[in-house]
């Protein structure tokens, strides 16, 4: 891919179109969690309770639980109608541990010493921002990483999931966002000094090691970064040392992964769920994508974008293939290809892999929230941001103006929507869980997810 221009870094400081890019992407941003925070908390579903339980838990110095620890955690939890524990495995050795994914709980734990668990997305989507600012500008120049960070904030998946600190969707699909923002503009910049350039790459290669961490499937999009370092190795002007460092990293940190997992649950590939409860198959593909679209447009409606942008940059270089290769329409045209290449194979890896998954089949014929089913497919939100900047960088700096207008809004309308729903259901129990109705039963602390400081003299629910 051939290099961007770059302007000496003298000028950068001085240039007021940059600085109102990076004002505006940051107003963004703030923008983004002045409106999650504005909103209260709610526990929606099991995986909430699950993941709270896991966070308290290490907070107190643990990641698996003796029976004693269990009982003494589950009155902690149960008090004041806290709703307890739910989706924690009974292991063969004894102890107790979430049948959820173990790594999110590290990633927000640090936020719960200091009672602020409600940051915890956020600080990880201003990582995100970050890495989407950087990558999006070395790809699309002037404002094309503002549009990237404005998108990815008001969609309304980033705003239901930042919004929702127990849960670790927007974390991991930050530290991908983030991690593929910095990937891209570490590949454009080959005129970039080598160290910088192994920094960044090392930061990105960490990012998603932490997101496959945090769910496991993240992996697919790990292995798409992986091809295509390696198969761009030699254009995008990357030394073999550097490459190779970043390869150990990931096999180090990859391996540490599977200890952990060995550590914890006993086997390699063992998890805290029952045998056979969580399945993917080819007989899920067809109804989901038959239910499936109409709620992914509408909590995250740039995808249309980003959509158009991969047509639009096909066409682009079929059209691109009449004039001479040198010309720099051609060349601009070549790299926008391979970019988009390696956006879409790692959005279509997600995706495609959750397309196959059974569970949401069941889940969209009953009475759950719609973005309770699209959690799945969040973690490619940056890849497709990166892609819907592309889109709107093509048209007039009114129309695009316009189109973020309205994208913020269709983000704050589907944001307003858990406040209407309750989930009746899940695939672990049939219990009824928190909705608007008893919200209250959360308290009204400085922050609602901060239970350590609750009475534990009152007894296990029966």
């Amino acid at each position: 891919m051939p290099s961007s221009s770059r302007r000496p870094p003298s000028s950068v400081p001085k240039d007021p179109i940059l600085r109102s890019e990076v004002w505006i992407a940051i107003g963004a941003f703030i923008a983004m969690c002045v409106v999650v925070l504005l909103k209260t908390p709610q526990l929606l579903e099991p995986d909430d309770y699950a993941y709270r339980a896991s966070i308290v838990a290490l907070s107190q110095g643990h990641v698996l639980l003796t029976n004693p620890q269990y009982i003494a955690l589950l009155a902690q939890l149960s008090a004041h109608g806290g709703g307890g524990i739910v989706q924690w495995a009974h292991l063969a050795n004894g102890n107790w541990i979430s049948q959820k994914n173990p790594g999110y709980p590290f990633f927000a734990v640090g936020f719960q010493w200091f009672h602020v668990l409600r940051w915890t997305p956020l600080f990880y989507g201003g990582f995100a921002c970050c890495g989407l600012f950087y990558g999006a500008h070395r790809w699309l120049g002037r404002w094309g990483g503002t549009y990237a960070v404005v998108l990815y904030c008001v969609s309304g998946a980033a705003l239901n999931f930042a919004w929702r600190a127990t849960m670790p969707t927007f974390t991991d699909a930050s530290l991908i966002a983030g991690a593929a923002g910095l990937l891209l503009g570490v590949l454009i910049a080959k005129d970039d000094a080598v160290p910088r350039r192994l920094i960044l790459g090392l930061i990105a290669f960490l990012a998603l090691e932490g997101a496959v961490l945090i769910r496991y499937t993240d992996v697919t999009v790990l292995l798409v970064a992986v091809i295509a370092v390696i198969a761009l190795r030699r254009a995008c002007v990357l030394s073999r040392a550097t490459v190779l460092t970043w390869m150990a990293v990931v096999v180090w940190l990859g391996a540490a992964g599977i200890e952990l997992n060995h550590l914890l649950y006993g086997g390699t590939t063992t998890t805290g769920y029952p045998s056979g409860l969580i399945t993917f198959g080819t007989s899920a593909i067809l109804p989901n994508l038959e239910r499936m679209p109409r709620e992914l447009v509408e909590s995250m409606p740039m995808l249309i974008l980003a959509f158009a942008s991969v047509v639009w940059i096909v066409v682009r270089l079929i059209q691109s293939r009449r004039v001479d290769p040198r010309f720099p329409p051609r060349l601009r045209a070549r790299q926008d290809a391979v970019v988009a290449l390696a956006l879409g194979v790692g959005w279509f890896s997600v995706w495609a892999l959750y397309a196959t998954y059974t569970w949401t089949v069941g889940q969209t014929l009953g009475t759950v929230i719609p973005i309770h089913v699209v959690r799945f497919y969040v973690p490619a939100l940056g890849l497709i941001a990166l892609l819907a900047a592309w889109f709107v960088k093509q048209l007039p700096r009114w129309t695009a103006s316009a189109v973020l207008v309205v994208l913020a809004g269709a983000g704050v309308w589907s944001f307003q929507l858990p406040a209407n729903h309750v989930i009746v259901r899940s695939h672990t129990s049939p219990l009824v869980y928190i909705g608007p109705s008893n919200a209250s039963a959360l308290g009204r602390g400085r922050d609602q997810y901060s239970l350590h400081a609750l009475s534990t003299k009152s007894g296990p629910r029966q």
